[in-house]
């Protein structure tokens, strides 16, 4: 655990009692606090209650006597309408902050000046990729002898870390519901993986979703960002970022073109990654059939992680041997299993037309399921890539929905996931692969993605081999 720095004897209210709040309350009373719990879920405050954690219903409490809120990152505070417990806690003054801030806040300690090498954070944010490359980087890490942990948006909350060793590396993902609300975020490095339109509603449209991104580059200035460029937004916050074309603070990522230019870049190409700087090429690796990092996107995390690799001093044959022992993230583009020459891939991660997208660049005759609860949109933008669909296997409540969009895709409305990869799988012929990328929320069926794709995973299991 990291003791929250500069709160001892303030009392500090804590809303959500999830994984992250009851972390940020044991850190908080690590740091000498008062703590107020409140969670809206009863049986969240019951779990925290025999913790041994104060509990305190906002409606009641007296704000002038706390000295700060710490709200947990699902809950709003501002669009599309800011929970009652911080528009109180905002008109009384109180400042609201969450755990990532207090992580930033307390991480630089006088012990650290003690180190050979004090600990450095990467801080990894985007729309799309940032799991794989927030695990990328730490399986790099490792490879190399580093100690490395991983936290945030991904593994354990960030204030429940053992506190960073010398020499460590602390790799952070971190979400928009995380990045927007932090009053501190100090990374060593700062990597943004792309933009795409996702959670609209809480950040008041798109503007508003690429700004609460941009904070994590805008509030302490990393040393270093990694930047990806294949969107608008990553391209003007690249230029934000460099004083001139050949600031090497700045590495430009991509995963679509060749970049050039004096400064550094990395892109992947026709499946090869290569690393400029200066305008000439200094490393690359052929990305081509490794099996953890299907697919352009999948490229476009490999040059993120090993840019930030890089920065960190590895070779770049080390990361090439690390690249190519990357089993890849449950959920994610995962293979689960291959039965008489069918690939069944796993992708239940793919939560929105855009993530499914990048599914389906990744694979040749697909076997595609699909559906869930539908996303704004649903499935019409993927009307240029469905040359590649076989059949479409549809299920859950946007299963009639998406089969309106498919236009003259062969498909069948299966119901259940179960289902559905019983009959991709009996038509499926070698050479072609089932996959899971159902762009759309798992919610009416399951309570999340990692459910979802296990229940698929338990499905191509019972296939008869």
């Amino acid at each position: 655990m990291i003791p929250v720095q500069g709160v001892e004897g303030q009392r500090i209210a804590v809303l959500g009692l999830g994984r992250s709040g009851r972390a940020t309350c044991a850190a908080l009373s690590a740091g000498g606090a008062e703590v107020l719990g409140w969670d809206d879920t009863p049986s969240a405050r019951a779990v925290a209650e025999a913790e041994g954690l104060t509990l305190a219903d906002p409606a009641r409490l007296d704000w002038a006597g706390v000295a700060l809120l710490v709200s947990s990152p699902g809950i709003a505070h501002l669009y599309p309408a800011p929970h009652p417990a911080i528009a109180a806690a905002t008109a009384a003054g109180v400042p609201v902050d969450n755990d990532i801030g207090l992580f930033f806040r307390s991480i630089a300690t006088p012990s650290n000046m003690e180190f050979d090498t004090p600990p450095r954070v990467v801080a990894v944010t985007g729309s799309n990729g940032k799991s794989t490359t927030t695990a990328l980087i730490q399986h790099i890490l490792t490879a190399a002898g580093k100690p490395c942990q991983i936290a945030g948006n991904i593994g354990r909350a960030a204030l429940s870390i053992d506190p960073p060793g010398d020499g460590e590396v602390v790799v952070l993902e971190l979400s928009s519901y995380q990045t927007e609300l932090a009053r501190a975020l100090t990374p060593d490095i700062a990597v943004f993986t792309n933009l795409s339109d996702d959670h609209l509603d809480r950040h008041g449209g798109r503007g508003g979703y690429f700004a609460a991104k941009r904070r994590l580059f805008a509030e302490g200035g990393p040393d270093r960002a990694v930047i990806g460029v294949d969107e608008p937004e990553g391209r003007f916050l690249a230029g934000q970022l460099a004083m001139a074309p050949e600031d090497m603070r700045v590495i430009r990522v991509s995963a679509a073109r060749k970049l050039a230019g004096p400064g550094w870049n990395v892109f992947a190409r026709k499946g090869f990654l290569a690393e400029y700087r200066k305008g000439r090429q200094v490393a690359s690796v052929d990305l081509r059939g490794l099996a953890g990092l299907p697919g352009a996107h999948n490229h476009q995390n490999a040059c993120a992680a090993w840019s930030v690799a890089r920065t960190l001093g590895l070779a770049p044959q080390l990361i090439a041997d690390a690249l190519a022992s990357f089993a890849g993230l449950p959920h994610r583009g995962q293979q689960v299993a291959e039965i008489g020459g069918v690939r069944f891939v796993n992708d239940s991660k793919a939560t929105n037309a855009d993530a499914a997208a990048h599914a389906l660049r990744a694979f040749g005759r697909i076997r595609w399921i699909a559906g869930g609860r539908a996303k704004d949109g649903g499935i019409a933008a993927l009307g240029p890539l469905l040359g590649t669909v076989v059949k479409a296997y549809l299920i859950g409540e946007a299963a009639e929905g998406f089969a309106r969009q498919l236009g003259d895709t062969p498909h069948a409305l299966c119901g259940t996931l179960e289902a559905a990869v019983a009959q991709a799988a009996a038509d499926a012929a070698p050479g072609e692969v089932v996959l899971l990328a159902p762009a759309a929320a798992s919610f009416d069926q399951f309570p999340d993605f990692e459910a979802r794709g296990r229940a698929f995973e338990a499905a191509v299991a019972a296939l008869p081999r």
